[in-house]
């Protein structure tokens, strides 16, 4: 097992969550590929984006089936749109330990703020990234916030007002 993915293993036994760690047959650099593989919907795949806000990192964990709307996501955090923006590889992996493509939503070196993505709640599981391109695990909308001791929010224009569950 690498070292990323027994980081994301430990985090996850900390919190008490006793979800196995799958590895995938292939690399899934997408959420569809991701999906395909899995054999769910597109939307269950909770992806790990990292934001860089006034220098800080986010963590915006969003359903595969969104791309995330900055202009939703400044009020919430009370800045000015232009000061959010998506992180540079080298920013995610100093704030995570993990590549963009493998991100975990835990096994970071340190907490990161975390937004979690209210349209994850449509589903009775999710797939997370565990550390690596091909590794993921299985969880929910409510063990996510649990385990980020993140925050729900609308992070996409393409949300419905039924789907808001905050």
């Amino acid at each position: 097992m690498h070292e990323r993915v027994r980081r994301v293993r430990a985090a996850l036994d900390e919190h008490g969550a006793a979800t196995e760690i799958v590895e995938l047959p292939s690399p899934a650099p997408t959420a569809a590929a991701a999906a395909e593989q899995l054999g769910c919907p597109v939307g269950a795949i909770a992806n790990s984006l990292v934001f860089a806000v006034d220098g800080a990192p986010l963590l915006v964990l969003t359903s595969g089936a969104h791309r995330v709307d900055t202009r939703l996501l400044a009020p919430f955090l009370g800045v000015s749109r232009n000061r959010i923006r998506r992180a540079a590889p080298e920013f995610v992996l100093a704030a995570t330990g993990q590549e963009v493509g493998g991100v975990a939503p835990v096994g970071h070196p340190l907490p990161i703020r975390a937004l979690v993505d209210v349209t994850l709640s449509d589903y009775e599981h999710v797939w997370a990234g565990a550390g690596m391109h091909h590794s993921v695990f299985r969880t929910s909308f409510t063990e996510l916030l649990t385990l980020t001791g993140g925050e729900p929010a609308v992070v996409s224009s393409e949300q419905t007002p039924s789907k808001q569950v905050l």
